[in-house]
């Protein structure tokens, strides 16, 4: 059976081969709706398959967006890959997905090859950009979005939560409560101190804390994002004489691992000890107790990156903060917080 050809869509649709570009690839050129009815008509009918590949040789790019996360493993990152996975398919573009280790010569190593690949466009969730990546990103060009995290290391059009904002939120709603004090479980000293979410979220806590006229000294914990390693911290906080009467975790998955130590301790959650955690993973509303958390709308935050890094006209003009799209946060409670 002969190959269909894009010359025998135009025949059956009645139109030029042109406009069977366009409908395909929608664009450059609009296309009228009967136009377009008869065209894709024609395609179903005859099952033509556009070759992929012809057309990125052409066009010097292809259908596929790179995304580059931390740890898919980690329920953040992996539901948030999931949304913009949806997001990129709404467009008619593939994901191809990179994981760092939070390792910066990964981080390098996935650039090259996304960019080598001459994907449409980068969408880049960097925990510590350095200055080799960024020295990379400049010298291909690329249409690069910053997502969820925004490195001082490159300048570029960034989606990000009020990661400050929805910290304080969390810390005044345990303090509410009559608590004395909120210890907070930050990141690690390899935390970045500008432009990471769990430095903003540390800075929530500090300000929420000094609103309250309530220091701060000493109940800072230094702790690794995941949950495994913030249990194994979690197990030395919480065994201490003067344990804290609530505690502030910079992700869910640090709260996660806090709520297991206190379990295996016997520490009763809310009634001795209150906990708060940020990024509402789904696992969230599942935890015993069910965990109050921060939220914030990540498919419309993916759906942003996407439409972002498509855009023809994304290197616009102004300063870094106008070139932040900044999504609110909501506070998500619950009953480990003491609510009822």
């Amino acid at each position: 059976m002969a190959k269909v050809t894009r010359d025998d869509v135009a025949r059956l649709a009645g139109t030029s081969t042109a406009v069977v570009s366009y409908v395909i690839n929608n664009g450059p050129r609009p296309v009228a709706p009967a136009t377009r009815e008869r065209v894709l008509a024609a395609i179903k009918e005859l099952g033509y398959r556009p070759d992929r590949v012809a057309q990125a040789m052409a066009s010097r790019r292809t259908d596929l967006i790179g995304l580059i996360i931390p740890d898919a493993r980690q329920p953040f990152f992996g539901e948030m890959a999931h949304a913009v996975e949806w997001a990129a398919a709404e467009r008619g573009k593939m994901v191809l997905v990179g994981n760092t280790d939070y390792v910066a010569e990964r981080e390098v190593h996935y650039l090259r090859a996304f960019l080598g690949m001459r994907v449409s466009g980068l969408i880049l969730v960097s925990h510590a950009l350095n200055d080799l990546a960024a020295a990379e990103i400049e010298a291909w060009d690329a249409r690069v979005i910053l997502l969820h995290e925004r490195p001082e290391a490159i300048d570029d059009v960034a989606v990000v939560t009020d990661d400050l904002g929805g910290a304080q939120l969390a810390v005044r709603h345990l303090l509410e409560h009559g608590y004395d004090y909120v210890a907070c479980m930050g990141g690690t000293a390899e935390t970045p101190a500008v432009g990471d979410p769990v430095s903003d979220h540390v800075e929530g806590w500090r300000r929420a804390m000094a609103e309250a006229g309530l220091s701060t000294e000493g109940r800072l914990f230094e702790a690794p994002y995941n949950r495994y390693d913030a249990y194994r911290i979690a197990l030395d906080i919480l065994s201490r004489p003067d344990r804290p009467p609530a505690v502030f975790c910079s992700t869910d998955d640090q709260a996660i691992g806090l709520l297991r130590a206190a379990r295996e301790l016997r520490i009763d959650v809310p009634g001795e000890l209150a906990v708060a955690g940020f990024d509402d993973i789904k696992e969230a509303a599942l935890a015993d107790p069910p965990l109050t958390t921060v939220a914030s709308d990540r498919s419309a935050m993916a759906r942003a990156a996407v439409d972002l890094v498509l855009d023809d006209g994304l290197r616009v003009a102004g300063s870094r903060r106008e070139r932040l799209k900044v999504f609110p946060s909501r506070l998500v409670v619950r009953r480990s917080c003491g609510c009822a």
